[in-house]
């Protein structure tokens, strides 16, 4: 797949889980309308996915619609004994210790991303534009195996797939959590070597990790991530709206609704025209 890269400042934002709650979907429909974002992964193995799946395809001529694979925290959409044996995903930390060590039933895995896969086709009526995950999982060991395999057999080798490499210097040069950024992307480092011989489109940088924690302005952060980007370059964020499904779906919160305010504020329009940045999508 070949496609033309213009050299022009450029950069796609795309906002993580869309479908968790509906006050997530609201927020991201909103931003995707007004033109703030250019791409949403969907968490198709949330209960409130299927009535939040229309409400995104009368938008999706604006952005490119994804699905955000998930193995931490939330339930999974069928029986995984090995990974979840109480229903419920694990903690984003056992599950890079298990990936790492290769201590992962792929057959199990591949079952549940599977399911998830379907889970978008049926609600959406189509594949996925891309495939990125929930907690960065798709490109760790045994995972990003799968979500290749996935790539092929159910998108056709067509869309792209979300990785999450960034340089260094780059890195320690954007003064944003440097550390967490360091082992996302050294994390993604294996994953990214197979797209680049596969031949998978995909995003040349990537940013927007932070500690949501709001003690920096998320104007100040914005600016820096948006910050003179090249070619295919990817922020993530996470808008929302809070409310009790949200609540009781995820321990980020409140820090959404920031992000949200921002995204859709003329302060965030003023902040890309006066440095000659625009929004646009990966692969226009």
């Amino acid at each position: 797949m070949s496609h033309p890269i213009s050299r022009l400042p450029a950069i796609t934002l795309c906002a993580d889980d869309y479908g968790l709650a509906p006050g997530v979907s609201e927020a991201i429909l909103a931003l995707i309308d007004m033109g703030r974002l250019q791409a949403t992964g969907c968490m198709t193995g949330s209960p409130h996915w299927p009535t939040a799946a229309p409400l995104l395809r009368a938008l999706e001529h604006k952005a490119d619609v994804g699905v955000h694979l998930t193995l931490t925290e939330q339930a999974p959409l069928g029986p995984m004994p090995s990974l979840a044996p109480n229903g419920k995903l694990p903690r984003v930390a056992t599950l890079i210790k298990r990936a790492v060590t290769r201590r992962l039933d792929k057959a199990e895995i591949a079952a549940e991303l599977e399911r998830q896969v379907d889970s978008f086709e049926a609600h959406f009526g189509r594949p996925p534009d891309f495939l990125d995950g929930h907690h960065h999982v798709h490109q760790l060991p045994v995972i990003g195996e799968v979500v290749l395999d996935l790539w092929r057999r159910r998108m056709g080798g067509k869309g792209w797939v979300r990785s999450c490499v960034e340089p260094l210097p780059a890195i320690l040069a954007r003064g944003i959590d440097p550390i967490r950024a360091s082992i996302i992307s050294t994390l993604g480092l294996g994953f990214r070597r197979r797209l680049k011989a596969e031949g998978v489109p995909h995003n040349t940088s990537f940013r927007g990790v932070y500690d949501l924690s709001g003690r920096v302005p998320y104007a100040t952060l914005f600016r820096r991530f948006t910050d003179a980007p090249g070619p295919r370059t990817l922020a993530m964020c996470h808008p929302g709206k809070v409310d009790d499904a949200l609540r009781a779906a995820d321990c980020l919160t409140d820090q959404r609704e920031v992000e949200f305010a921002y995204l859709a504020s003329e302060s965030c329009a003023l902040s890309m025209a006066e440095r000659g940045v625009s929004f646009r999508r990966l692969f226009p």
